[in-house]
C-alpha cells in the first residue's frame, strides 16, 4: 500500500469513526443501556446484514429501531406482523387506477418492504408463508412481482423483533429465513439501575427530537469501506475453524455438538464472522482485523445457526452454551 492510498485510508477511517460514534452517542441519549446491542445492529448496518432481535415484550425494541432509524436519517417503516397478514400486504400488489389521461391502467403498487430500514415488529406472530415472502428482499435486495424485479433503495436492512418461541401465538422461523439474517441479538432485562433510569426518562417530559448525524449516502461509503479492512489469512482460518467446529459430523468435534446439533453453521456463517470482524474494526479505528473481533462476533453470528438435534431440544441446551464451548476450545494460530 502507498503512502498516499494509507494516507487516505486512515483519513476515510477517521472521518467514519467520528460519524459513527456521535451517531451512536446520540441513540444512547434516548436509550439506556444496550451499548452492546446498538453497537451490533450498526455492524449489521455497516455489512449490509439483517438482524433478528429477540426479547421479552416491553424490553424497548421497537422503539430502538425507531431511533436507529431516526439518527440516520433513513426512512423506515413498520410491518406490525399478525397471523392474518399475507405476503400482498408487505410485498405490494397489481391495482387498477386511472391516469392522467382518465385510461384504466394496472399499476404496481409498492408495499412497505421499499423502505431503507425495514422494521417487521413480532415477525413470529405471522405465518412461515407470509415471513417466506421477505426472503427475496433480504437475500437479492429486490422484489419480483408478476415477471418485474424491482430493485430496493440503499442502504436496505430489516430488523425484525421476534418473541421467545415458547411464547403463545408465535411460529418457529424457516431455516432458511433464519440463515438470511446476519446477526440475531439477544435483548435481556434492564438492571435495577436502568431500570430506574428508564422510569424516569418516560414519565417525565417528552425529549427532544433526536439529530440526524449521518445519511444513506454517507452509510454506503462506510459499507464500502468496511470491505477495504485487512484480515490477515490466520484470522480468516480462524473463522473458519469455528464454523467448521460447529458440525457434529466432523472427526474431533466436540461432545457438546456431537450430542446437542443436528446441523451446524452454513458457509454464511464463515462469511459473517469475517465481515462482522471488519466492522467492528473499524468502529475501533483499526485498519486489520483482529482474532477478538472475530470472538466478539461468535455469539450473534452463529447463535441462530445451530440447528438443534432431538438430544438437544430434549435436554434445552442453549446455543449459546454451545457456540461459547465452540470458541474455548478452537485455538488461534498466527
Amino acid at each position: 500500500m502507498s503512502d498516499a492510498t494509507g494516507s487516505s485510508m486512515n483519513h476515510a477511517i477517521t472521518d467514519a469513526v467520528d460519524r459513527l460514534t456521535r451517531a451512536r452517542e446520540e441513540i444512547s441519549s434516548r436509550i439506556v443501556g444496550h451499548g452492546e446491542l446498538i453497537d451490533e445492529l450498526f455492524v449489521c448496518l455497516l455489512c449490509r446484514g439483517h438482524a433478528l432481535i429477540e426479547g421479552a415484550p416491553g424490553l424497548g425494541k421497537t422503539y430502538l429501531i425507531k431511533t436507529f432509524g431516526n439518527v440516520l436519517a433513513l426512512t423506515t417503516t413498520r410491518i406490525q406482523f399478525t397471523p392474518d397478514l399475507m405476503p400482498a400486504d408487505i410485498v405490494g400488489t397489481n391495482v387498477l387506477i386511472r391516469d392522467e389521461t382518465g385510461d384504466q391502467v394496472i399499476r404496481f403498487q409498492k408495499g412497505p418492504l421499499f423502505s431503507r430500514i425495514v422494521l417487521a415488529d413480532e415477525i413470529n406472530r405471522a405465518t412461515p408463508k407470509t415471513q417466506s415472502a421477505m426472503l427475496e428482499a433480504m437475500q437479492e435486495q429486490a422484489i419480483t412481482y408478476a415477471g418485474t424485479t424491482y430493485p430496493l433503495s440503499h442502504p436496505f436492512i430489516v430488523l425484525a423483533t421476534q418473541n421467545p418461541i415458547e411464547m403463545e401465538g408465535t411460529y418457529p422461523l424457516p431455516e432458511a429465513q433464519l440463515d438470511r439474517f446476519f446477526f440475531k441479538i439477544s435483548v435481556g432485562y434492564p438492571s435495577a439501575d436502568e431500570l430506574l433510569a428508564i422510569v424516569d426518562r418516560t414519565t417525565g417530559p417528552a425529549p427532544s427530537a433526536v439529530g440526524h448525524v449521518l445519511d444513506g449516502a454517507q452509510i454506503v461509503a462506510f459499507q464500502e469501506l468496511v470491505r477495504a479492512i485487512v484480515v490477515a489469512r490466520p484470522i480468516a482460518e480462524y473463522a473458519v475453524r469455528l464454523v467448521t467446529a460447529t458440525h457434529p459430523g466432523l472427526p474431533g468435534a466436540l461432545e457438546v455438538v456431537r450430542r446437542a446439533v443436528r446441523y451446524g453453521s452454513s458457509p454464511r456463517g464463515a462469511q459473517g464472522l469475517v465481515l462482522a470482524a471488519k466492522a467492528f474494526a473499524l468502529m475501533d479505528g483499526r485498519e486489520h482485523a483482529g482474532f477478538e473481533d472475530i470472538r466478539r462476533a461468535a455469539l450473534p453470528v452463529l447463535r441462530h445457526r445451530l440447528i438443534p438435534s432431538f438430544q438437544g431440544e430434549a435436554e434445552g441446551v442453549d446455543p449459546d452454551t454451545i457456540v461459547s464451548a465452540v470458541v474455548d476450545a478452537v485455538a488461534e494460530v498466527e
